[in-house]
């Protein structure tokens, strides 16, 4: 197989296996977020009841604009729910307030990989915001070793992702075991709650397998320029 047709796979690869993890988790939620939670409990609820549970009482749940747009904030320490996980009384709200919950957890314990996350955010924020442009300059200045800066400075963003894997996963396992423990969805319910935060898990992993294949498109161009 030529250059040519591996770049054209790998630039093909690129843009479906995005779609399909956002696919899956868009699927998921629409289906998850019309089950209500028997309980009857809102996401805003669902958080209260996990942070309270581990003495996080003091950590504050917030409605935020967009959609799946939750996540817990370490430096303010403030938990962001969407408006629909923050009113919903379903088992997608469930699932995805106590997803943010693990993450506070795993904060309040010192967990190794959200910690070294921690440390590489402004690393990422710094490199990523001109690695593009060094690998342009280098491919059309002919400066290779310029082109090799810019694909390290990327993998640098890799290395991040790769990362924020198992910070997601076990934010996900952490969720589930709450959810159950302190009996905040009903019997049978659980299945649903791993069907939502194993789709979420999803896109992590797809960004990852992109970022692999981005730079592995990126080496084959240095290679065939070389």
């Amino acid at each position: 197989m030529n250059t040519s047709m591996l770049n054209i796979i790998f630039y093909i690869l690129i843009i479906v296996i995005p779609l399909m993890a956002q696919l899956g988790i868009n699927t998921t939620y629409n289906k998850y977020k019309k089950v209500k939670n028997s309980k009857g409990l809102s996401g805003f609820e669902v958080a209260k009841k996990i942070l309270e549970a581990y003495g996080l009482g003091d950590i504050y749940v917030v409605e935020t604009s967009g959609n799946l747009t939750d996540h817990y904030d370490p430096t303010r320490k403030v938990i962001k729910l969407s408006k629909d996980i923050f009113h919903g009384e379903t088992l997608a709200a469930s699932s995805v307030a106590a997803h943010e919950c693990g993450h506070a957890i795993q904060d309040k314990e010192g967990y190794t990989f959200m910690r070294i996350r921690s440390f590489l955010v402004p690393i990422v924020n710094f490199t990523s915001s001109f690695a593009w442009i060094v690998i342009v300059i280098g491919i059309f200045a002919e400066y290779f070793n310029l082109f090799l800066l810019g694909i390290g400075l990327i993998s640098i963003g890799l290395l991040f992702q790769i990362v924020t894997l198992p910070v997601e996963f076990d934010a996900s396992k952490r969720a589930k075991q709450e959810l159950k423990k302190l009996e905040l969805i009903g019997e049978g319910e659980d299945e649903g709650v791993r069907k939502v935060l194993l789709a979420a898990a999803m896109t992590y992993v797809a960004s990852v397998l992109t970022s692999i294949l981005e730079i592995a498109r990126l080496l084959l161009i240095f290679n065939d320029r070389d």
